[in-house]
């Protein structure tokens, strides 16, 4: 399915063309402009006949969009390290709520505790449900060549940190990628009230109606079990705070 995004031209059998305006992923309605109208008008997309302009049917609840963008992003970094970018590295976590999940892209040191952070290198899947895009300047349903080259003109100081050579953890990513992608992604936090550290990787669905993954256990990235030996063992998701929104340790 085409992405669907605030800026795209739909078409409606009574109301004729218009632009969306708002979307959300998430529950599947939108905000659309028609013509003259002073106002936006709100529809569902899995009962209201939208299509897009060039008559192609919107499928919201037969071909749903990806509501988080983890998967891309997987894709993403994939890519990247195969092109010679293996110190780049994905953490992703679930927000205390656990409607979304956070997620980080970090250069350098593979240091899962004290990564660093960089403007555009992080987000939430609760912005993306409501304009689908990474936000360095990629266009909504790019890919992942797309992306990872949107990111290097948005960034070229903080990717070329990616350059070298992680062998470790780039063979756990193809292994984690090939066994999630298109429809999972994996995560790198959990509720401390479900019990201690999951002997295998959280895994998450990407997009409703996919089936609860299946398949065989994934293991930790590399180092993780030493890391959680030797450092504090709070960071967990435990409660937000609005004053902080993207803490590392929640």
């Amino acid at each position: 399915m085409k992405p669907v995004a605030p800026g795209t031209v739909i078409f409606h059998r009574y109301r004729g063309y218009g632009v969306i305006t708002s979307v959300n992923l998430l529950t599947g309605w939108i905000s659309a402009r028609f013509g003259s109208e002073g106002r936006a008008l709100d529809l569902n997309l899995s009962s209201d006949q939208v299509q897009h302009a060039d008559g192609e049917p919107i499928l919201f609840r037969i071909a749903p969009p990806a509501r988080m963008p983890h998967a891309r992003l997987m894709a993403m970094v994939r890519e990247l390290h195969r092109a010679g970018y293996q110190r780049l590295y994905l953490y992703s976590w679930p927000k205390p709520s656990g409607l979304h999940w956070r997620w980080h892209l970090f250069t350098g040191p593979r240091s899962w505790m004290q990564r660093a952070w960089r403007e555009g290198w992080y987000g939430s899947g609760a912005d993306y449900n409501l304009n689908p895009v990474m936000g360095w300047g990629d266009a909504p349903g790019a890919g992942a060549e797309e992306l990872a080259s949107t990111l290097a003109k948005f960034d070229p100081q903080g990717l070329a940190q990616a350059l070298g050579r992680d062998e470790d953890h780039t063979a756990w990513f193809e292994e984690v990628c090939a066994a999630l992608l298109p429809d999972y992604a994996f995560s790198l936090g959990w509720d401390h009230r479900d019990g201690p550290q999951p002997a295998s990787l959280p895994i998450i669905s990407v997009r409703r109606g996919v089936p609860d993954y299946a398949g065989p256990p994934l293991p930790w990235p590399p180092g993780w079990a030493r890391l959680w030996n030797t450092a504090r063992t709070d960071l967990v998701v435990r409660t937000d705070r609005a004053d902080a929104p993207f803490d590392a340790s929640r």
